[in-house]
């Protein structure tokens, strides 16, 4: 029986020292997402601050790698929100003018028909003629003759 307890003993300690070793081995950091890092802009400029001050490590460094995606992807959404708001912009001062346009033709087109317009009740009276009598369809036509 002491052999057993000794055989108990010895996996007991292999046991404890596999534990202990595995205890103090680092753990391994997940590589941080693109997405993440697009979310955090403080982790994201000091993950690119650590990958240019070791240019060498940066091209296999995962987190390097996926800082530049991000800080591109980042760029690039700002580039298409300052054209969206320059586009904005122009189609407002578009806008701007063409109302000022419309209302200065319509300035004109009330000053020409105020020029033009005709007030019935304030035209000079003018006196009609007389249309002439009706001809008498007995008359004869010059050229044609009579037979009696």
């Amino acid at each position: 029986m002491s052999l057993s307890m000794k055989s108990i003993v010895r996996l007991s300690l292999v046991a404890a020292a596999t534990l202990v070793a595995a205890a103090c081995s680092p753990h391994k950091i997940p590589a941080v997402t693109v997405a993440d890092l697009m979310e955090d802009r403080v982790t994201l400029d000091g993950i690119l601050i650590k990958c240019n001050q070791k240019p060498s490590s940066a091209q296999t460094n995962t987190d390097c790698v996926n800082a530049r995606i991000a800080a591109e992807r980042l760029d690039s959404q700002k580039q298409q929100q300052r054209s969206a708001d320059e586009e904005a912009k122009r189609a407002e001062a578009f806008e701007r003018s063409r109302e000022q346009l419309r209302q200065q033709q319509d300035k004109q087109r009330q000053e020409q028909e105020a020029k033009v317009k005709v007030d019935a009740y304030h035209l000079p009276v003018v006196p009609v003629d007389q249309p002439p009598p009706p001809k008498d369809p007995q008359s004869p036509i010059v050229g044609q003759t009579t037979t009696p």
